[in-house]
């Protein structure tokens, strides 16, 4: 059964085709259903798909978004959550471009990446561009750099996904689109200079604490210099940042045969500590950057369209 996400006149399909034989496709956790929602009338324009962590910062990104392609709102009007009933994800439309927010980690994601390209094929939407856009640590990089994920690997340093799926493990390669890495980097560098930006590897963990070396949680298995030798070994092998999303959305996206891009901004150096010590404003300024990139590489495409 090994159905492309992706045709070749480059429509969103599914790699299930045990959806065919559903009489109602429920997209629990974003709280719609083929049965009362009519996706092709709400959705059938997205070209695009940001998806971050928090909702707060999914809101921010979509007025940005909005305020970059000409999407302007009535007087007094706000944009809404539009899956706000399903009490797990925000969602956010403005334009042809979905907002939403993914939560924290590898299973959170990957819940939301599966309902969101159902909805995409419903829509019968086509040509559509996924972009994670967060936070993440630095290794060896000044905090405030913009990272765009060239390659990703596990907390073993390998290049793939792996999960049990009906008892058996199956490993799933976590590759990303090259050619929309390079697009992103070249929007970056012509049209937000004033923003640090590096390309690389980044390494995605399924915990903060211990799967990312750190020495503050709850509880520590290792020593301080096991920590720093550990995070050297990292930069050696050419690990420029820490996340916890990005094995996911890379493996579904190729999976899938989507278009997919990750950029994260360093909120902190990990060479130099463990702790988050930047304050509430200068994290909000370090977080827009990646925003930027993504709201002018959009507003970019949308012109040549």
């Amino acid at each position: 059964m090994d159905f492309m996400c992706r045709n070749q006149e480059g429509r969103v399909v599914l790699k299930n085709p045990h959806i065919h034989f559903l009489e109602e496709d429920i997209l629990y956790h974003l709280s719609f259903s083929t049965r009362t929602h009519n996706f092709l009338e709400m959705f059938g324009d997205v070209k695009f798909v940001c998806v971050g962590g928090t909702a707060k910062r999914m809101e921010g990104l979509a007025y940005l978004i909005g305020q970059k392609i000409g999407v302007k709102l009535p007087t007094g009007a706000v944009l809404q959550d539009i899956s706000s009933q399903g009490q797990r994800y925000a969602m956010y439309k403005v334009g042809p471009v979905l907002t939403v927010s993914h939560g924290m980690g590898v299973p959170s994601l990957s819940i939301l990446l599966h309902e969101v390209i159902k909805l995409l094929y419903h829509a019968k939407c086509k040509d559509v561009t996924f972009i994670r856009i967060g936070t993440c640590g630095g290794i060896g990089i000044e905090p405030g750099t913009t990272v765009i994920s060239e390659t990703v690997v596990d907390g073993l340093l390998r290049p793939y996904l792996e999960m049990p799926v009906l008892g058996q493990i199956i490993r799933r390669p976590a590759k990303l689109d090259q050619l929309l890495v390079e697009e992103l980097k070249s929007i970056a560098e012509e049209q937000l200079p004033q923003f640090p930006l590096v390309v690389g590897k980044t390494l995605c963990t399924h915990d903060f604490y211990e799967g990312q070396g750190r020495l503050d949680g709850a509880f520590c298995c290792y020593t301080e210099r096991e920590k720093e030798d550990y995070l050297h070994h990292l930069q050696d092998v050419g690990v420029i940042n820490i996340e916890m999303e990005s094995l996911a959305f890379a493996s579904v996206c190729n999976y899938c045969n989507l278009r997919g891009a990750v950029m994260c901004v360093s909120i902190i150096d990990r060479l130099q500590g463990d702790q988050i010590q930047a304050n509430k404003a200068t994290l909000e300024e370090w977080q827009r950057r990646p925003q930027e990139v993504a709201a002018t590489f959009i507003k970019s495409r949308l012109a040549e369209s």
